[in-house]
């Protein structure tokens, strides 16, 4: 991490949590194509999709602390 990311982290930790849970969203927002934003009835459709395999068992979810330390695995292995 750059240090003007690192001194934008401890700033945004000083925060309330509902400030940083917005903070956190327009980051991630900010990191979409407009195409994946592009119409909202296929979004709506997709989350509808999703939340209907969550529901009858297709899929399973998975708890972000395990998702976080998968993302954290790959970004610190090597390049092939």
């Amino acid at each position: 991490m750059s240090p003007t990311a690192e001194t934008l982290l401890q700033e945004s930790l000083k925060l309330t949590e509902v400030d940083r849970a917005e903070l956190a969203a327009q980051l991630l927002d900010s990191l979409h194509s407009e195409d994946e934003n592009g119409d909202p009835e296929l979004t709506e459709a997709e989350i509808t999709r999703r939340i209907k395999e969550l529901e009858d068992g297709t899929v399973q979810a998975i708890p972000w602390s395990q998702v976080r330390e998968a993302i954290l695995e790959i970004k610190n292995e090597p390049y092939s």
